[in-house]
């Protein structure tokens, strides 16, 4: 949802898909087959060699139709790594949504920042979720010190971390994670993460302790009651989301809770702390998805891993994807927002394969307590901006100590997945 005037404030200079992500450290990976014709990407294939088991992924990244801007650019950025630290058994995937005037420097900026942070932590394998923690808080000082201006602009953040046969989920903002999993002669979608936004209640609070005023719109600009703090669902009131503002002026606008940058909107509670979680993988995981709100603004999680399974070429799923998300924000709105998928099936796993014989992923393996913020038992209105004050400690010591378009043609479905195929 980005900032109050949507993702499409100024013009910008035009750029090329390439741009807009990166594969950096591509380690072993192969290219499986030729260019797609639609989504102009290779199928890469990863080994997992610890638990015997491949990583086969496509990414697809789109700009945004904007009348009104024809020559803004494409905020949305994302990062591939493989082989972090150069171990065959730790891969990093990400997508990042830009928003604000300088939307696109800040994704670009986070996307390359926080990779390279992480796979220069010594404690990535022992502690990955501490590790997770401190690269956020870094990147974002980093992105304050730089000479970007974010006082109004900055990114959202979903990224997934393969380290054996477990993946740690860190989130900030509303772009979002799913995997499928087999249930039966169902494929259910199963969310890795939680959108940050004011309709959490326990986001809700956190701001509003902060001194951030929550009101959409129509309520700021005195069309409908600001008294009434209830918004209904995500789903049915995603036109005109609550926003913070601060208490006497009519800035940020922000509809999300946390993202990295937004040094203004910092001020009335957002953060860049993100929410950890930890899934072990299990032969039941098909794959998972890691994609922009662009495509989860109108189409639902088991609506996208559904459309996964007509596929058996994953870049026909993102290019389908990618489409019926562009078709559906004209049919709602008079532009689309930037769109980014990256799918990643899951070839191979076995439980036989599971194990921690070369202390790949070792650490807090806990999916309980590896979590931040929403879902730890303790957790409270102010838990948000706790765990910011004690991760900031932690992070000043350690800093001390450092130098300083047009729519998508979509496919048609191929034969889909075997329940009982790899």
């Amino acid at each position: 949802m980005g900032c109050v005037n949507g993702k499409c404030c100024s013009r910008y200079p035009s750029s090329t898909d390439s741009d807009s992500g990166g594969y950096g450290e591509m380690g072993s990976c192969r290219n499986a087959t030729n260019k797609h014709i639609l989504t102009q990407r290779s199928l890469e294939i990863v080994p997992v060699p610890s638990q015997n088991y491949e990583l086969q992924y496509s990414v697809l990244t789109q700009r945004g139709y904007y009348p009104d801007s024809p020559d803004k650019e494409n905020q949305d950025s994302f990062c591939i790594r493989t082989q972090i630290q150069g171990n065959p058994n730790v891969h990093f995937f990400g997508v990042f949504d830009g928003h604000g005037h300088f939307g696109t420097e800040c994704s670009r900026f986070v996307k390359d920042r926080l990779a390279e942070i992480l796979a220069n932590d010594p404690t990535l394998l022992d502690d990955p979720v501490k590790a997770y923690n401190s690269a956020f808080l870094m990147t974002n000082y980093e992105l304050h010190s730089s000479e970007i201006d974010d006082s109004m602009s900055g990114t959202t953040a979903i990224t997934v971390l393969v380290i054996g046969d477990a993946i740690y989920v860190a989130n900030v903002g509303d772009s979002r994670a799913v995997i499928a999993v087999k249930n039966g002669n169902r494929i259910v979608a199963e969310n890795l993460s939680s959108d940050q936004t004011p309709f959490r209640k326990d986001e809700y609070e956190r701001v509003k302790l902060c001194g951030a005023r929550v009101l959409s719109v129509d309520q700021v600009e005195g069309l409908k009651d600001p008294d009434i703090q209830a918004w209904g669902d995500e789903e049915s009131q995603g036109g005109d989301p609550p926003r913070l503002w601060v208490q006497n002026g009519m800035y940020p606008g922000t509809a999300f809770t946390r993202s990295v940058g937004d040094s203004t909107a910092e001020k009335i509670g957002v953060i860049s702390v993100p929410e950890v979680s930890m899934v072990r993988l299990t032969p039941n995981h098909l794959f998972f998805v890691v994609a922009s709100d662009g495509v989860f603004e109108f189409l639902s999680s088991q609506t996208v891993v559904d459309m996964v399974t007509r596929y058996t070429d994953s870049r026909d799923a993102c290019a389908a994807i990618a489409g019926e998300s562009y078709k559906i924000w004209l049919e709602h709105e008079n532009r689309t927002d930037d769109i980014t998928i990256i799918i990643v099936h899951i070839k191979g796993l076995s439980n036989s394969g599971a194990g921690d014989t070369d202390g790949t992923t070792g650490g807090n393996r806990n999916p309980t307590s590896s979590r931040t913020g929403r879902g730890s038992s303790d957790s409270s209105a102010a838990s948000g901006s706790e765990i910011y004050r004690s991760i900031r400690s932690e992070f000043t010591d350690l800093q001390l100590s450092m130098n300083r378009s047009p729519a998508i043609v979509v496919p048609s479905p191929s034969q889909p997945w075997e329940l009982d195929g790899g």
